[in-house]
C-alpha cells in the first residue's frame, strides 16, 4: 500500500516537472506570444527592450530630445527605409520618423539585436544643432 502510494506521488511529481519544463520551452522560444509584439515589416515596436548608446544620450540632450519622445518615435513613427540598414547581419538598423509633441522634426536610428534594441543616434532633421559627441562622424549626418 505504502509503495503504491508512494509510485503514485512520485509519477503526479513527474508528469507535473514534465509539463512545467514543457510549457517554459515553449515560451523561451517564443518569447512573448505573437499577439503582444507591434512588427512592423520586421522592426519590432516595443519598448521595454530599449537601450540608450552613449552617443545618443549625448545627442539627446545637444538637441533636448527626451526619452519619452524616443519611445513615441519608436511606437508611432514611420520607418525611412532609404536610411535603414535592414540588411545589416549583427543588428539591422532601422531610421524611424516623427514630429514630436513640441514639433520637432526627428530620425531615430535603432539597431534591433536578438535580445535588444539599442539608441544609436538621435537626429533633429530641421535644426543643425552643434554637439561635441564623443565618436561624431558622419554616417548618421542630416541628410534627409
Amino acid at each position: 500500500m505504502k509503495r503504491t502510494v508512494l509510485f503514485v506521488l512520485l509519477l503526479v511529481a513527474a508528469l507535473g516537472f514534465y509539463f512545467i519544463k514543457r510549457y517554459k520551452n515553449t515560451t523561451s522560444k517564443l518569447g512573448v506570444s505573437q499577439q503582444n509584439v507591434n512588427r512592423d515589416r520586421g522592426f519590432d515596436r516595443r519598448v521595454s527592450y530599449l537601450q540608450y548608446s552613449n552617443h545618443a544620450k549625448c545627442r539627446m540632450e545637444c538637441r533636448h530630445i527626451s526619452e519619452q519622445e524616443v519611445e513615441e518615435a519608436m511606437q508611432e513613427g514611420k520607418i525611412n527605409y532609404k536610411k535603414s540598414d535592414i540588411r545589416n547581419s549583427r543588428c539591422p538598423r532601422y531610421a524611424i520618423e516623427e514630429i514630436t509633441k513640441d514639433d520637432q522634426h526627428i530620425r531615430v536610428v535603432f539597431a534591433q539585436c536578438n535580445n535588444y534594441t539599442e539608441v544609436v543616434t538621435v537626429i533633429d532633421l530641421d535644426t543643425e544643432w552643434t554637439c561635441d559627441c564623443p565618436g561624431d562622424d558622419n554616417k548618421y549626418k542630416n541628410r534627409n
